[in-house]
């Protein structure tokens, strides 16, 4: 029998903890904001023009640690030990022993996010045409299909994407917003993470679902001064906010901005934050699922970009 124990570490010894976890003998460390989903959740990325030397961690950190039951406290107690922190522990939760390759299939089938368009598993058989097919299966970077904020996204895409479009999916994850785009006719397509694991992804499960998309960190980004028909992005709220300028001055005119990952109820102070930073992209809510909102508006053609 296995068990999942979740504690609470501050900023200073994340690392430290998480690696002397999987010396001591856990199984796996997954570490997430504490305060996620929160009015204190703590975004974390890079950007021109804000300062790239912050710190990479958050304030408080919840670690998910998966060790054997039998040996579960003597690993906590030789962790905390070797980092020489003692640490709060939110709870534990029994995991019965599986087939955890089926088990974690099991949690993603094929997802049909319109009546043309499906993320599909490679474990699974895709519809035939004219569906259009994303193949992507879960991996180490965020966007499944299955996450109400990707699915308002790929719905936005579905209905507003004109072909030869010109496309930026910023904070791009697994790259499943700039396929999906390719799929439905974009033309030229570039996402942008900073996380060098996610844009590794992205470009992976671009080659596997063969589709021309460009992907690189803020910096390559900052290098082109191009704007795009369509400025995707699908974060959070605070950091949303704080990157307002840049996503803004990404925007052609009469291009879109669409933005996922905003919770009802900060949606709208999300968009007077928007509206002050350029009155001529005026952003309302194209819809909501599960708590969830998507944010969009387009920039009126004669505006000075």
């Amino acid at each position: 029998m296995l068990v999942e124990i979740a504690l609470i570490a501050e900023e200073a010894v994340v690392e430290t903890l998480s690696d002397a976890m999987i010396q001591a003998g856990a199984l796996s460390v997954s570490i997430e904001d504490a305060h996620a989903d929160t009015e204190d959740e703590e975004p974390m990325y890079g950007e021109p023009g804000i300062d790239d030397t912050r710190r990479r961690s958050w304030n408080q950190s919840r670690l998910r640690v998966l060790i054997d039951q039998d040996h579960a406290d003597a690993i906590i107690v030789a962790a905390c030990n070797a980092a020489g922190q003692n640490v709060v522990v939110e709870h534990r939760v029994s995991v019965e022993n599986a087939d955890w390759v089926l088990h974690t299939q099991a949690q993603f089938p094929s997802t049909q996010i319109s009546e043309r368009l499906w993320i599909v598993p490679t474990w699974h058989d895709p519809p035939p045409p004219p569906a259009r097919v994303v193949r992507l299966d879960p991996g180490v970077a965020f966007g499944t299909g299955t996450h109400p904020t990707t699915r308002l996204c790929l719905g936005w895409l579905d209905q507003h994407l004109r072909p030869g479009a010109s496309v930026l999916d910023y904070g791009c994850g697994s790259g499943i917003l700039a396929i999906a785009a390719a799929k439905l006719g974009a033309e030229r397509v570039v996402g942008v993470d900073i996380d060098p694991q996610a844009l590794d992804a992205a470009r992976a499960n671009a080659s596997a679902n063969q589709i021309a998309a460009s992907y690189t960190d803020p910096h390559g980004l900052s290098q082109c001064a191009t704007t795009f028909d369509i400025v995707l992005a699908n974060i959070l709220s605070n950091p949303l906010r704080l990157l307002a300028p840049a996503l803004l001055a990404r925007v052609a005119a009469g291009g879109a901005l669409v933005l996922s990952g905003v919770l009802e109820r900060q949606a709208d102070e999300l968009i007077a934050t928007y509206r002050r930073a350029d009155a001529s992209l005026p952003l309302s809510v194209w819809r909501a699922e599960d708590g969830w909102v998507c944010l969009a508006g387009a920039r009126t053609p004669d505006a000075n970009v």
